[in-house]
């Protein structure tokens, strides 16, 4: 079997034979662990979790999005997107309707608080993101980004 410089296999073995920290499963589990780790550490800091400032950067992005939209984006359910989103609109980080203008939707929007909450965090958000990549070649980067997309995608379908 042909293994990377790394030591790790580039060609997937029987998993009898194989030591699991090596599977791609693992490997990418360990990274959004590692991830979710830094990202929390520097969330506490300003008093929000990852769930929040997820919804935070895509209401700046995308105004008006449902709390289904969020919870799918954010990778929560909807029930948990709902609580989230009582939990910024209660600290007075977003705001939502009281009714809905046509079905059950809800769309939420920043507060300027929100906004100013969203744009301290960032930096410390964007450094661990730059931290983490600058750790693989650039060369090598388009790759993996494309790697990942399609392995999500293949996931998904």
């Amino acid at each position: 079997m042909n293994e990377s410089l790394e030591g790790l296999p580039t060609e997937p073995r029987r998993p009898a034979d194989d030591d699991v920290t090596h599977h791609v499963g693992y490997l990418l589990k360990r990274a959004q662990a590692a991830l979710r780790g830094a990202m929390d550490k520097v969330l506490r800091e300003h008093g929000l979790t990852v769930p929040q400032y997820s919804t935070l950067e895509l209401l700046a992005q995308n105004p008006g999005m449902s709390n289904a939209e969020l919870a799918r984006a954010t990778f929560v359910t909807r029930q948990s997107g709902n609580v989230v989103l009582r939990g910024l609109q209660d600290a007075g980080l977003i705001i939502r309707p009281a009714t809905a203008d046509h079905g059950r939707a809800l769309p939420a929007r920043l507060t300027e608080e929100g906004r100013t909450r969203l744009a301290a965090v960032q930096a410390a958000v964007y450094a661990i993101e730059h931290r983490m990549v600058e750790s693989i070649p650039p060369r090598r980067l388009a790759a993996l980004l494309a790697d990942l997309d399609r392995i999500a995608t293949t996931l998904e379908a």
